[in-house]
């Protein structure tokens, strides 16, 4: 009788162990804002410190470089001020240089206490931009130390172009990493500072360290220059690295350095690490990094992009509804977010089913067929249709006005040259008509005010706005259609087209305050429909 085959396994399951916890250290205050043409206010940063340490809960912040600006040293204050109160000083960290007592004071100075000392990985760098040999450069090194703890300043230690050290020169490393275990540091820390390194190398590497000096804490600090960025941090670990050093939404310099969101989510389940991370939290910071920054995250990026959680093909929305078969362990409900069905030509019957019962629509199957021709005609013009876009296209398709709750029947907006512009608009709301006039920052503010005004007559709330984006094709002309999209708390992202810009932005807030009356009708009528199922069931 043959021997009977082996049971298969998934290989992207790894075998369970014991889980190993990772230090996750952010330095998007620091190394993030060489970002190019980034810079943020004090005010800003501390939000975004406050929010890392408390909500994402990151072990370690390091939040500025020592000596670079006024501003710089007045948002160190803060961040410390704050994490002092709340006892987390020691999780805020600020990166020195080898120059004696300089560093070390500008540090101390504003009350900081961990100083990341910048030293140099590779003897290119020590000998070509220090103009120092490897004994000088750690004779400088030992006098930095020496000043920083008569000042109780705690060090952890930079191995910058670490990576070019090893592929060069790595006797020279051996000899620095030798000689900073002797030292009073928390922490040696690796730099990948130009992405150099492919997964192998960095396995290779840092298993050469944290063999050799297995009691030693080493952190792993990569740059994402050639797309490897997660998979060289997960290589680290994997090679005894304890610590990664990342980014949210991965900025940085050039290509940026390794994303928080990614890191973390690629450690527990592709590595079988721990960490600390409120992976839920993930999408908040990095909608407030990306506003804060002004640098727009790609809508495809991994974890937090904006459709990564979309699917477009109708035979995936059709495995989904049949049995989330089209599901993986990147769950939107893991990261506190939800699936959505794109709508276009490649769209099927399933996704337009999801669609209208996110909605609550009900349809018959030929008014089903009508309103699917039309989406997939709309598609072919190029046009975007999103879910919010659904009962417009009922209305107009269908001629079932029921499905278009909320109308803008005219608006007026009058812009001075020194008073405040005004606006004056006129509303449908459930067969009621109603008008305001406010004035506002500018001429889209004024609009607002006036629609808030009128909450209470029609019985509706406007939504908070959380994001505006205006598109204009390129070629220059002043005529070109501009698309206006506009996010709202709620979950809700509309869109509209139009030859002006304030136009465009009005259609795509009627569109928003549509499916919000459309939301409030179904709550008001889905319990009276189904006291009615159930008299009729039990007649």
């Amino acid at each position: 009788m043959a021997d009977e085959a082996p049971p298969l396994t998934n290989p992207l399951r790894p075998p369970r162990r014991r889980l190993r916890a990772v230090e996750i250290m952010d330095t998007t205050l620091r190394d993030g804002e060489q970002t190019e043409g980034l810079s943020m206010m004090p005010e800003e940063k501390l939000l975004i410190a406050r929010a890392l340490l408390t909500k994402v809960k990151v072990d370690r912040i390091e939040v500025a470089s020592a000596k670079v600006s006024e501003g710089e040293r007045e948002a160190v204050r803060g961040i410390v001020a704050w994490a002092a109160r709340e006892g987390l000083e020691d999780r805020v960290e600020v990166l020195g240089f080898v120059d004696g007592r300089v560093s070390v004071e500008w540090v101390r100075s504003v009350g900081g206490k961990v100083i990341n000392l910048l030293t140099k990985g590779s003897k290119r760098h020590c000998r070509g931009q220090l103009g120092r040999t490897p004994e000088q450069h750690l004779a400088d090194i030992e006098a930095t130390v020496a000043q920083g703890m008569s000042r109780g300043a705690i060090f952890n230690v930079y191995l910058e172009d670490w990576s070019g050290g090893m592929l060069d020169e790595p006797a020279y490393v051996d000899r620095m990493i030798a000689a900073l275990d002797k030292l009073p540091f928390r922490r040696i820390m690796l730099c990948d500072t130009l992405g150099l390194l492919n997964p192998a190398q960095v396995t290779d590497f840092v298993g050469r360290y944290t063999e050799a000096y297995p009691d030693r804490q080493f952190d792993f600090h990569g740059h994402n220059d050639y797309g490897l960025g997660t998979a060289n941090a997960l290589a680290a670990t994997r090679a005894g690295a304890r610590g990664l050093h990342v980014t949210v939404n991965g900025i940085g310099e050039r290509a940026g350095n390794v994303a928080l969101d990614e890191v973390v989510v690629t450690l527990r389940d592709h590595g079988r690490f721990r960490t600390g991370v409120n992976e839920r939290a993930l999408k908040e910071i990095s909608r407030l990094v990306e506003v804060f920054s002004g640098k727009r995250i790609a809508e495809n990026k991994p974890i937090t992009g904006e459709n990564v959680f979309t699917q477009t093909a109708g035979i995936h929305a059709d495995g989904d509804l049949k049995g989330n078969l089209y599901e993986s362990r990147l769950k939107p409900s893991r990261f506190g977010q939800s699936r959505h069905y794109a709508m276009g030509k490649l769209m099927g019957k399933a996704s337009l089913e999801l669609n209208l019962e996110r909605l609550h629509i009900r349809l018959n199957p030929d008014q089903k067929r009508q309103l699917m021709e039309r989406v997939i005609q709309l598609s072919d013009q190029k046009k975007t249709v999103t879910t919010a876009d659904l009962p417009f296209i009922i209305a107009d398709v269908l001629q079932s006005p029921e499905h278009r709750v909320f109308e803008v029947k005219d608006y007026s907006v009058v812009c001075h040259r020194g008073l405040p512009p005004t606006a004056t608009v006129l509303v449908r709301c459930r067969d009621h008509e109603f008008q305001a006039t406010a004035t506002g920052d500018g001429g889209y503010d004024a609009f607002m005010k006036a629609l808030r005004s009128l909450e209470r007559q029609m019985g509706l709330k406007v939504p908070r706005l959380l994001d505006y984006e205006v598109h204009i094709p390129p070629g220059g002309k002043t005529d070109a259609l501009v698309e206006t999209t506009i996010k709202w708390e709620g979950g809700i992202k509309t869109r509209a087209v139009h030859g002006d810009q304030l136009a465009a932005a009005i259609e795509a807030t009627a569109h928003a305050l549509n499916l919000i009356a459309l939301r409030q009708a179904e709550r008001a009528n889905g319990p009276r429909r189904r006291a009615a199922a159930a008299a009729a069931a039990s007649t």
